[in-house]
Parts: structure tokens; C-alpha cells; sequence
């Protein structure tokens, strides 16, 4: 969707500030021992609360309020009994929608214990989200989001999942422009528009490049020995810094 009132900022930035508080719940709950549907549970009492509706369920009929994938598993991970191990790969996507407007983030961690190598995968995305969302103003190039998610990964000597990638939001889930690539694609034409609202959501992975559904027809999976990190903001572009929607509470 394209911002055009102020009830159309205030919505966004409420639903927002809903799912940022509910990834970070989540992610600070997460510890060795406890399961995912344990994990969401948590994240689906919280947007109960907070009068807001998980967007996968009520877009998609997911079986799930959040999506938790863990270690191999990529994204769109079905919350079950698989428990969390201590050296885990976690991410929690957690997308809503509160009285008309939708809203997307997501984030990662390690169970410590943690090692270098795995800090610093989930480091890099998050500084390839951080360059990312610097390219989001209005006209610039889509692609130049990849690029800055692609620039980041190579220095750090990761690859990007090829098939995944960032999109239009605000008025249901998933809205143009679709496909925001999480690298540079050449032949992708498109700019950008003025107070239009995007999730930006680089993922770095160790070895693979696309992901494969597995045969729960939701979960996204990688090579087995793969380990992904995703990192994810909702964002109002401007013509300058755009405004991030998804901020954690002390960040704002």
C-alpha cells in the first residue's frame, strides 16, 4: 500500500509496534529445553491481547499464529513438539493485523551456546538489513536493496537464499512490490514510490541459495547442514531516511 492519510501512518505504525513487541518477547523467551508450539503459544497470547490478528492464519490458514524455523529450517516453520536444543539456529517471523493494517518483522538468535561463527551470521544480517533499508527512498532502484543485502554477505562470506525475498505490505500481507530480491537483480526495473510500505527481509545463509518446501507444504528448508538467519522490518519509505515500523520499544 501507498501512505495517504495520517490514519493510514498511524495504522501502520501501530500494527508495527504490535509485532515488534511480539518478536521480542519471543525471541528474549527462548531457551534449551522448550518446544516451538511452546514458543508460539506465547507469541499467539501476546497479539490476543494486544487486539491484534496473526497474519498467516487469517491470509493463509497457517497452522500457527508465528512462523519458527530452526536450524535447517529456513522460514515458514510450523510451531510443534520439536524441541529447542541448546546451539540452535532460531528465527521467529511474527506478522499481524490490527484494525485494518498489516505489519511484518522478524529476527533471529543463537541458544548459547553461541559460537563466532554462527554471532557472526546472525551479525552480518542484520547489517545487511540495517544497509538495506537505507536504499528504500523513494524512486530509487528496487534492486538496490539487493544489492546492499548481496554486498554485505559476500564480505562476510555468506551466500543469499535466491528464492526469498521482501515485499509490499500494509492492507493484507503480501502486496507489490513482490519478489524484493535479497540480491542484485539487473533485470528487475522497478523504483520505488513515495509513502509506500515494504518488509525488508535479507536472509544470509552458510551454504545454501534456495529453499525447498518440505512435506508439510509450509516449511522452507535448506541442506541439512545449512544455517539461515533472517532479519526483517516493516518500512514507510520517504524521501530520505524511510521510517522504520518495527523498531524494538528502546529503539525508538
Amino acid at each position: 500500500m501507498t501512505i495517504e492519510s495520517q490514519d493510514d501512518m498511524n495504522g501502520v505504525l501501530n500494527t508495527g509496534k504490535v509485532v515488534a513487541y511480539v518478536r521480542d518477547a519471543m525471541l528474549n523467551a527462548i531457551e534449551a529445553g522448550m518446544t516451538t508450539a511452546e514458543l508460539d503459544r506465547l507469541g499467539s497470547g501476546l497479539l490476543d491481547r494486544m487486539g491484534a490478528r496473526s497474519a498467516p492464519r487469517v491470509t493463509y490458514d497457517f497452522p500457527g499464529a508465528t512462523c519458527i524455523s530452526v536450524n535447517e529450517e529456513a522460514a515458514h516453520g510450523i510451531p510443534g513438539e520439536r524441541v529447542i536444543q541448546a546451539g540452535d539456529f532460531v528465527n521467529v517471523d511474527v506478522s499481524a493485523e490490527l484494525d485494518g493494517y498489516f505489519a511484518d518483522t522478524g529476527g533471529t538468535i543463537v541458544v548459547p551456546p553461541i559460537t563466532d561463527f554462527k554471532a557472526r551470521l546472525c551479525y552480518a544480517t542484520q547489517i545487511a538489513l540495517q544497509d538495506a533499508i537505507v536504499e528504500a527512498k523513494a524512486d530509487a532502484p528496487v534492486n538496490r536493496i539487493g544489492q546492499a543485502i548481496e554486498r554485505i554477505a559476500k564480505l562476510n562470506g555468506f551466500q543469499t537464499i535466491k528464492n526469498v525475498g521482501g515485499h509490499g505490505i500494509g492492507r493484507s500481507l503480501h502486496e507489490e512490490p513482490e519478489g524484493i530480491a535479497g540480491y542484485f537483480n539487473r533485470y528487475d526495473q522497478r523504483h520505488l514510490k513515495l509513502g509506500q510500505v515494504i518488509a525488508i527481509e535479507p536472509f544470509l545463509s552458510t551454504r545454501s541459495t534456495r529453499l525447498t518446501e518440505a512435506k508439510d507444504g509450509w516449511t522452507l528448508i535448506a541442506h541439512p547442514e545449512n544455517l539461515t538467519a533472517q532479519f526483517e522490518h516493516t518500512v514507510i519509505v520517504t524521501r530520505g531516511a524511510p521510517i522504520i515500523a518495527t523498531l524494538s520499544a528502546n529503539a525508538r
